[in-house]
């Protein structure tokens, strides 16, 4: 019966996440709009702003046919991609305090030079 009253794909603390795409288990799809992304990200995530996503732009080869792991600066936005993403047919899941929560649990964020990166 609990499972009925579910609103949507479940959601990861940032090192669930993080242990689960280092793996290999999982994809990291960053969802935040490109001055965030470059700012700061996850060393290993991809890049597909909310905006493309909820426009039908194609995912990112290497998305296809493996769970996805979505996440945006607060968790507001990835919650909405990972909902998006189960409609398509993708295991998506999302992480639950975004990127701040990833920078607060002391996992690595890279800017777009290389460098150490900031969360915008």
């Amino acid at each position: 019966m609990f499972s009925l009253l579910r609103r949507g794909p479940g959601r990861l603390t940032a090192e669930q996440a993080h242990r689960r795409t280092r793996a290999g288990q999982a994809v990291l799809l960053d969802v935040r709009e490109t001055p965030e992304w470059n700012a700061g990200h996850a060393p290993s995530a991809l890049h597909l702003p909310l905006s493309r996503l909820t426009a039908g732009a194609a995912l990112p080869e290497a998305v296809r046919g493996n769970p996805v792991v979505t996440i945006c600066r607060s968790g507001h936005r990835s919650q909405q991609a990972a909902r998006l993403l189960a409609e398509r047919g993708v295991e998506a899941t999302d992480v639950n305090g975004g990127m701040t929560a990833w920078a607060r649990a002391g996992l690595p964020v890279t800017g777009d030079r290389g460098g150490r990166g900031v969360i915008a």
